[in-house]
């Protein structure tokens, strides 16, 4: 019996191929491509985007991990900064999901103005918590890194990306972005926000992109403006690209007027 003839295998099935270094620039584009199809699919036209470390913890969790440090189950110290920092948690919910609900009222066949985080947990969770309990989608653009797994339940199933390439993820949080919100982080929030700071800054980002930075005495000790404005590295006027507040209302209030301002009429991606 003559053995049965192979056939070869098509290109784009072929995953040794796709997986080569040859193939990077499809990989790539399609991480462009597939996120812009469910984007335009699901009718996402912008989104107000929450960064923020991954580390902070809802009230709750802070609350009772200092009860057993307290007990003498752990560190106090730390218990007690995580339960400090865990205002900022409830916070990013409370500000998600009060954005969300004054979006939702813009358009009803568009979605305007949709909550996108990095779908990871700490600030993350607690923007797309708010956003879930406003009854209104969001999305999260995760990134394939060598860390123990999570679980971030409260992103839109069908707007739940995962991406290889960290350019590609920024890619997609300036572009479909209209405001950005940025609350105490680390190394991951600094680069993101300084990529911001410097597309805006350079006018290489055309569109108005109001950026508030959400615990003034965080940011006042981690980032100093005003030495770098002293040193003559930034001008004066860079200073005032950041909108600085401790107030859930303030905040509130800000974005609402800057987008209705600046963006309502202007729907769509763009940088």
């Amino acid at each position: 019996m003559s053995e049965r003839r192979r056939r070869p295998v098509k290109a784009y099935r072929n995953l040794t191929f796709l997986n080569s270094k040859q193939a990077r620039a499809l990989r790539i584009l399609a991480e462009y491509l597939e996120p812009r199809s469910r984007f335009e699919q699901h009718k996402v036209d912008d989104t107000i985007v929450f960064m923020g470390s991954a580390r902070l913890q809802p009230r709750e969790a802070a609350e009772q991990a200092l009860a057993k440090a307290e007990a003498g189950g752990g560190d106090l110290v730390a218990a007690r900064m995580a339960l400090t920092m865990s205002a900022y948690y409830e916070a990013a919910r409370d500000l998600a999901f009060r954005l969300t609900q004054w979006s939702k009222q813009l358009d009803s066949k568009e979605r305007r103005f949709v909550v996108c985080t990095g779908g990871g947990p700490g600030i993350m969770e607690a923007a797309n918590r708010g956003a879930a309990e406003a009854r209104g989608v969001n999305v999260g653009l995760t990134i394939s890194i060598p860390v123990e797994e999570f679980d971030n339940p409260y992103v839109t199933r069908e707007l739940a990306f995962h991406f290889h390439y960290f350019f590609m993820r920024k890619f997609w949080f300036a572009y479909l972005a209209k405001a950005v919100i940025v609350f105490p982080g680390g190394f991951g929030t600094l680069d993101e926000l300084f990529e911001l700071l410097t597309l805006v800054q350079t006018r290489k980002m055309r569109k108005p992109l109001p950026i508030v930075l959400f615990g003034t005495e965080y940011w006042r000790q981690v980032i100093d403006f005003d030495a770098l404005v002293r040193h003559g590295t930034i001008n004066a006027r860079d200073v005032e690209l950041v909108h600085r507040t401790d107030s859930v209302d303030d905040a509130y209030n800000w974005i609402v007027l800057q987008l209705t301002e600046h963006a309502l009429g202007q729907p769509g991606p763009m940088l």
